[in-house]
């Protein structure tokens, strides 16, 4: 037998095996279509994420931006934030870029509430400006910044109305402070604070929204040479305290005053300069004495800040004259009496709206 002749007994077919055929690999159905199915899902989710992510992109560009606004706490100027959002450089430098605290003459804060939409449609339609550029123009011209001041409400519909007046005139400083008027006090503490804090002023005046004023008179005041640097402008007055609760200006604390008030200005327009002020702002909330009225609170520090008092009987003239700086009636009300009207009235009178800034022996 040669060597190697024996074979495998499987190698070789025999007559009673079948013809061997190559089998094809035989898949699962089910493990081949997962595959493709995962691949899919994950392609989808990627690219629906990446067209998310696109879209938000593009929407974040074409959105028009917020405001910025120009903030002391929860402060506002909302007429910075205006010309800050046209892209106008009429409020800044060469460059285009907004004073944080802008420096001005005087700084007025028409002090104002929810209620009072009338008065200050009268006023817009007389001589407060009516329109942006109309308050800008008047601030270059006379060196005073004017603004609405008004605290917050909890009730949603007054502040809905309050933020469309807002959209339309810009002309508003808005303070941390619920407005109510049992707490003047606190409200003018208050202004004070954010107004020295959003402007540098040489003077801050507080006036209400219904007495009729003459800038450029009030602008020629706060002008002059002065040597004392704590200063207290207003009409001065002096008069019994009231400590009967049944009365108008009853003073609840009236027993640490005495019988009679010490001197100190009428409530509905003052002046106090940048010392003065600054002062105010450095000091702690509660550090201060608040009485029922807010013009004896305010005289109150006065007297313990050994400011000078300057007594200035045009700004609270029951007329107009050719000196008056703010009109109103006196003593009959605290304010021109139905001021929504009144304000027309006296705005049609050529003395009042009409005359020189100086009568014609002073120029």
């Amino acid at each position: 037998m040669p060597l190697f002749s024996h074979r495998h007994a499987s190698s070789l077919p025999t007559s009673n095996s079948k013809t061997f055929k190559p089998q094809k690999a035989i898949l699962n159905p089910s493990s081949s279509a997962r595959y493709p199915l995962h691949f899919l899902v994950f392609s989808l989710i990627s690219l629906l994420i990446g067209l998310a992510g696109t879209i938000f992109a593009i929407s974040a560009i074409l959105r028009p931006q917020p405001l910025p606004v120009y903030r002391c706490g929860r402060s506002e100027d909302t007429f910075r934030a205006f010309y800050s959002g046209s892209g106008s450089n009429r409020l800044g430098g060469g460059d285009g870029a907004l004073n944080d605290r802008p420096k001005l003459l005087g700084f007025v804060g028409i002090q104002t509430g929810f209620d009072s939409v009338n008065r200050r449609a009268a006023l817009r339609s007389t001589w407060f400006p009516s329109d942006p550029d109309g308050l800008l123009r008047l601030e270059q011209a006379t060196g005073l910044a004017f603004r609405f001041v008004i605290g917050k409400s909890k009730d949603a519909k007054k502040m809905a109305q309050l933020e469309k007046e807002i959209g339309k005139y810009r002309d508003f400083m808005l303070i941390d402070v619920e407005e109510e008027y049992l707490r003047l006090p606190y409200k003018t503490l208050a202004f004070f604070k954010a107004a020295h804090k959003l402007f540098e002023a040489d003077y801050y005046v507080k006036a209400d929204d219904d007495i009729y004023l003459r800038p450029d008179r009030l602008a020629t005041l706060l002008a002059k040479e002065r040597t004392h640097p704590l200063t207290y402008i207003g009409c001065m007055k002096k008069g019994p305290v009231i400590t009967d609760p049944k009365l108008k200006w009853y003073e609840k604390s009236g027993h640490l005053i005495g019988n009679e008030y010490f001197l100190h200005a009428y409530g509905p327009i003052y002046v106090l300069s940048a010392e003065v002020v600054a002062s105010l702002a450095a000091a702690r909330n509660n550090s201060f004495r608040m009485f029922n009225n807010e013009d004896v609170t305010i005289g109150s520090w006065m007297l313990a800040m050994n400011v000078h008092h300057e007594d200035n009987r045009a700004i609270c003239d029951p007329r107009c004259t050719p000196t008056s700086i703010a009109v109103w009636d006196i003593p009959k009300c605290s304010g021109l009496c139905n001021p929504a009207s009144r304000m027309k009235e006296l705005h049609n009178i050529d003395m009042c709206s009409k005359s020189p800034t100086l009568p014609a022996e002073d120029r």
